[in-house]
């Protein structure tokens, strides 16, 4: 039991913490986010809070922790209504829990930050467990035009899901595509994604593929999968514009008041935005990486979103704050900042909402 509960311990650290090395992309020129020792957030002092730094928090300090497993039952899970993704309403976004959405718009379909697996590590036995139960059976989904990943952390980039959707795109009549930030790319290839289907991008760096245009941009965050390792991958948000209809993926990130206002200028008006709203307590220790609500809520406004839905909660045991705080937060807060609640919602964990009335109810 002893050697369980240290594994645990560090395969959690895994997930949320690491220190740093050097790697290829370093000291690019002209690259803000670009160092000698691999990628940094620009507008923070980088806390690079270790391993150890995380036991002292967890176990040596006095938040105290919501016990996920016997709260599970607060959270809404329903089972994905399978026959409504094959059409022919194709403009619905529906939350599969965590960062993971399965989004439909105009024929094309994209899959965010997948994670099939009951545990966020990587191993099947140990590391942080979803509490709360997978909504479908994901062989079920439809074709996947695009994956989109955020960053290595294994609450984002799951390899049991990557393996399983690379043998999908070789089944399918057109292979997916998948969107990744710089580094990501051996991951992928080690677990069977084909070559020319990566599309491996710096912030500011977009590609296109027939209606879909996929950008990078920046997120304030960090990355690591073992405990020498952070920070040599890049992390992003995405923007994918598909007809004209714009959506952008927050992924994970903390705040600061430059790079959201900076992608709000860039993309002119999100129509669909999806920001984190949870993962943030305690607020001292993970605030540089994590938004709370009210920065979620501000986050929503710098990007022009007309329409947002809050993710990153629900769903593994990550952080300090009960399984329903953030929702509960978010509706507090976005009465203080006077925001309508059409605007901004969270959905049940296999929800599936048509994005052709959300979008309406921010025109009446």
């Amino acid at each position: 039991m002893r050697i369980y509960i240290v594994i645990l311990i560090v395969l959690l650290g895994l997930t949320l913490n690491g220190c740093a090395t050097s790697n290829q992309f370093s000291n690019v020129k002209g690259k803000s986010h670009h160092s000698k020792d691999g990628f940094i957030n620009p507008y923070i002092d980088d806390p690079r809070k270790g391993f150890f730094d995380f036991l002292r928090m967890r176990f040596l300090g006095n938040e105290p922790w919501a016990d996920h497993s016997s709260l599970a039952h607060t959270v809404k899970v329903q089972a994905v209504n399978v026959s409504r993704l094959q059409g022919p309403i194709n403009h619905q976004v529906t939350w599969l829990g965590h960062s993971a959405f399965f989004i439909q718009y105009d024929t094309v379909n994209i899959l965010t930050d997948p994670i099939f697996s009951d545990r966020a590590s990587p191993t099947s036995f140990a590391g942080p467990k979803r509490y709360t139960a997978h909504p479908m059976d994901y062989t079920k989904l439809p074709d996947i035009d695009w994956i989109i990943l955020s960053h290595n952390h294994y609450d984002h980039l799951d390899t049991q899901s990557i393996r399983q959707l690379a043998e999908k795109s070789a089944s399918q009549s057109s292979p997916i595509q998948f969107a990744v930030p710089l580094g990501l790319r051996e991951i992928l290839i080690d677990n069977k994604v084909i070559t020319d289907n990566i599309h491996e991008l710096d912030w500011w760096q977009q590609t296109q593929q027939g209606n879909v245009l996929v950008e990078a941009l920046p997120s304030q965050h960090w990355s690591s999968r073992s405990l020498t390792d952070s920070h040599q991958t890049l992390w992003a948000s995405w923007a994918i514009t598909i007809n004209g209809y714009k959506m952008w993926f927050g992924g994970d990130t903390g705040y600061n008041n430059v790079q959201f206002k900076e992608i709000g200028a860039h993309l002119g008006a999100v129509d669909l935005a999806l920001i984190p709203i949870g993962a943030y307590a305690p607020r001292w220790f993970m605030q540089a990486y994590h938004v709370n609500p009210q920065e979620a809520l501000n986050i929503h406004k710098e990007v022009n979103s007309r329409f947002s839905i809050g993710m990153h909660w629900g769903t593994f045991s990550l952080t300090a704050e009960a399984p329903m705080a953030p929702v509960e937060e978010l509706s507090k807060q976005r009465q203080l900042l006077n925001i309508s609640e059409q605007a901004f919602v969270a959905m049940d964990i296999g929800q599936t909402l048509n994005l052709q009335i959300m979008n309406d109810l921010q025109n009446m």
